[in-house]
């Protein structure tokens, strides 16, 4: 928010719990009051919504979590990957415990081909969880066919 811009007024009631855990996190954050971390989780909120109805151009990361020794899964989610090789970017695997990993795919294009590329990724038998955070696009465009 800009000095310049004009800045309206609110009065909030929270429960005294979220307060108190509220405050805890203006203070850690370095926030310089509630009004500024207020403003700033409204905002992030309003940029989640309008990017989730969006189907605009975005960037963003699908994240998976699976079993790698299950079957032929690392093939079947590297065969999605490849099929939609205009919107994947990059991909990083780091390696857990218990023969699990954490995929994150870095993906850029338009946000209903995104959200069908997740869910094929998210939906693959195997996957034990997943998401997709979609923002602007703020890479330069790789490419974008009409």
């Amino acid at each position: 928010m800009s000095a310049r811009e004009h800045v309206e007024r609110i009065s909030l009631s929270l429960p005294g719990n979220i307060l108190r855990e509220f405050d805890e996190i203006v203070e850690e954050r370095g926030f310089d009051s509630r009004s500024q971390a207020v403003s700033e989780l409204v905002a992030r909120e309003i940029d989640r919504y309008s990017t989730a109805e969006s189907d605009g151009v975005m960037a963003g990361t699908i994240t998976l979590v699976y079993e790698h020794s299950k079957g032929d899964l690392k093939k079947r989610l590297s065969d999605i990957q490849y099929a939609n090789i205009n919107e994947v970017i990059s991909t990083m695997q780091v390696l857990l415990e218990n023969h699990h990993t954490l995929e994150v795919i870095l993906v850029q294009g338009k946000a209903n081909v995104l959200r069908k590329i997740a869910d094929a990724l998210i939906t693959s038998k195997g996957v034990k969880s997943g998401g997709i955070s979609l923002t602007a696009p703020v890479m330069p465009p790789i490419q974008y066919p009409d």
